[in-house]
Parts: structure tokens; sequence; C-alpha cells
């Protein structure tokens, strides 16, 4: 068995934290082996200024991280699992995802403003799509303004007056140990998270069983049911487009519970359904429950922000 690993991760504090978390997690269980950190810059990283929700189906944050995975540089990606396409890259697989943390969204305000329930004729930044829609359908007259950085960057811009809040991941918020800006954390039934989202995602080379053996004793399966779900939803809705789609699965009583919605861009014209399934026959939930989404509008909903 190998001795040493080498693990590729983003250059940022985020994907830093989320990369020692698994480190920890692997030596517990193969305190002989070294786990090497190589810091990668992504498109993501570099191109502050440019749109998000167009880019990730292009591997904004990631696709320089696989090219030096596929290139044998390192041995192991980890990712934050929203970032990674839908579609698998030729010759690499998702060997394990870790437990998944807070899927939510938390709303951090700017410690001057009183929060009472009420976002109406605030200014709110977030770079997501899906955040901002979700958020018009709550508050039809909040104000979106587009914001780009790492965590850090984002509560900074905040408090210097660029908008009244952001809204971020609550898992970002946690890891970094900044729970205590969190103002307010939407549930499911006001915000749909991505799917995805607060899950840690591990990517290796398929044909590296050495490594695959390893990595995959680290897999969480409950998790692993739960966002295989949510992104079948969203490879069905071709979710790789700027449409707000939000979905997220959990387990109740044995069963796979599953939320999903499509959104305008300006949140006025939305679907919201859900669908059960048993435990064991979970993998074509997310494709039924998009299916009939799309029937009931949503294909309507998807062609206009295609536009």
């Amino acid at each position: 068995m190998t001795n040493k690993i080498i693990v590729g991760t983003r250059d940022s504090k985020l994907a830093l934290t989320q990369t020692q978390k698994v480190i920890q997690r692997l030596n517990s269980l193969y305190p002989h082996i070294k786990f090497e950190v190589l810091k990668i810059k992504t498109k993501g990283d570099i191109l502050q200024d440019h749109p998000i929700e167009s880019s990730i189906d292009k591997g904004f944050f990631v696709k320089e991280i696989q090219e030096m995975l596929l290139k044998k540089k390192i041995d192991v990606a980890i990712h934050s699992l929203k970032d990674l396409p839908v579609d698998p890259i030729p010759g690499l697989e998702v060997s394990a995802v870790i437990e998944r943390d807070d899927p939510r969204d938390a709303l951090v305000l700017n410690s001057k403003i009183e929060f009472n329930d009420d976002l109406n004729n605030l200014t709110i930044s977030t770079s997501s799509n899906r955040r901002s829609s979700q958020l018009l359908k709550l508050y039809p007259k909040i104000k979106m303004k587009t914001i780009r950085g790492n965590v850090d960057s984002r509560i900074k811009k905040m408090e210097k007056g660029y908008c009244d809040g952001i809204v971020i991941s609550a898992a970002a918020l946690i890891r970094l140990g900044l729970q205590n800006k969190i103002t307010h954390t939407f549930d499911m039934d006001e915000m749909i998270c991505a799917p995805g989202q607060g899950t840690i995602a591990l990517e290796i080379r398929d044909e590296d069983k050495t490594i695959q053996k390893i990595i995959s004793s680290v897999n969480h399966l409950e998790t692993s049911i739960c966002v295989n779900v949510e992104r079948s939803f969203l490879k069905k809705l071709e979710g790789g487009c700027t449409a707000p789609i939000g979905a997220y699965a959990k387990l109740e009583n044995g069963k796979v519970l599953l939320k999903g919605i499509i959104s305008s861009l300006n949140g006025k014209k939305h679907i919201t359904n859900q669908a059960l399934s048993e435990y064991n026959n979970s993998n074509k939930l997310g494709i039924k429950l998009a299916k009939k989404m799309l029937l009931d509008g949503g294909e309507e909903i998807l062609s206009e922000v295609r536009r």
C-alpha cells in the first residue's frame, strides 16, 4: 500500500479548511500514510468578476484540479460537491463524500441592521441565481445585488456598505468558525438548497484501485444516497444552465424524500414539488420528480431562462 497521497484542492481558506477536515478523517484510519496538500488556483478563483452560474457546467471551480488529477500530478481532488458538474469527466469518479454538514442557506446582515423577519426594501447580495430568485419569491420588494469573492471578502464588502446583507452557505460559515455572523438560517420551506450543498466530495482516477480502496473508506452512505438523488434531479433538468434550481433529499423512516424547485430569475414563476421512494430504490427518484415538474410548467420556466 502507498505511503504518500497527494491531495489537490483550491487555494482558498474554505477549501483548505475542508481539505484538513478530510485529511484528519483519513489519518485516523491510515496513520502510516502521509497526506500532502497541493494548492491549485482555478478560473473561479482568478476571474472574480465573471458570473458564476453560467460557468458551473464548465467546471469553473474544478477544471484545473481535475486536469492535475488526470495528469497524475495529484492522487485525490477535494471539492465542494455543488461545484462539480453533474456529467463526470471520463477517467474520473467521485469515490467518497463526507457526512453532510448543514445544507441550508444563511443570511448575514450588517450589524447596524435589525432583523425583523422582513427583508423587503433591503439590498441583499449573493452570487447565486437560485438564492436570489427564492429571496425575491419570499420578499418581492427586496433589492438584489451580485457579489463575488471568498467568504471573508464578501462579509467585508457588506460591512463597508456595499449591501445590507449577504446570503451564503451555512456550512461554509460554520467550517470557517463564522457561525456567530449568521442572522437567520433559511429552512427548506423558505429556500431549497443547491444540489449537493454542504457536502465535500473526493474525486480520484477510476483506474487507481489502491487509492479507491483508501478513499472509499470515508464515504458516508446516507449522504451519498441523498446527494446522488439531488444531482440526478439537476441532470435531468439540464441544470448546468443559469436556471435557479434547488433540490434537497433526506432520509425519513427508511425512505428518501426529495424536494425540488424550478424558478424564474425574478422569482415570480416557480414550481415546487416533492417525491418519496424506498431507501433501497431511490436511484430513479430524482429523474421521476424532474420529469413531473417539467410537465407541470418547469419546461416553460427553463425555456424562458435560457433565452
